[in-house]
């Protein structure tokens, strides 16, 4: 390994520390299958502190609102303001059909659900395996997202970041 690699590798490797040191970021473990195939269970994710309203498409990780004390990852699909339906398994954002790239199964049950300002709605990427998503617990309150996934750091063969 060359020298310039190194240091680069010293100074990358510093930097991280130096994040997790300060609160910036933190790691988590997957441990169920709702957010398959982008999450597995196994993969260690490393996730930044929220700052501002996360994105849609953003993987994000919340207190459980109903009291459980878990931390539960899903993606963030509905944005303060909008409306979110399921229809015949097609979700739409204030009547655009979402490009949901992410979706694994069929998503239901049919609903409508309105996203308060403070709040987001989110969905498992693996629909039939997610209970605890926005069809069920509704919307999330912004303060309770701490954390959006940015990169799976293991196992190895599947380091990569994560969007």
């Amino acid at each position: 390994m060359s020298t310039r690699r190194t240091i680069a590798g010293l100074i990358g490797i510093t930097a991280v520390s130096a994040a997790v040191m300060r609160g910036l970021t933190r790691r988590f473990e997957i441990k169920e299958v709702s957010m398959s195939p982008a999450l597995l269970p196994g993969d260690w994710v490393a996730a930044r502190r929220r700052t501002g309203v996360p994105g849609r498409g953003d993987i994000v990780i919340f207190v459980d609102p109903t009291g459980s004390g878990m931390n539960l990852v899903k993606r963030a699909i509905g944005l303060p303001g909008e409306e979110i339906r399921i229809t015949q398994g097609r979700v739409t954002v204030d009547g655009a059909v979402l490009a949901d790239k992410w979706a694994q199964g069929s998503t239901s049950p049919d609903g409508v659900w309105a996203v308060p300002d403070g709040h987001v709605w989110v969905l498992g990427d693996n629909r039939g395996a997610s209970t605890d998503d926005g069809r069920h617990l509704g919307p999330i309150a912004i303060d309770n997202v701490h954390w959006i996934v940015v990169a799976r750091y293991w196992p190895a063969s599947r380091i990569s970041l994560v969007s």
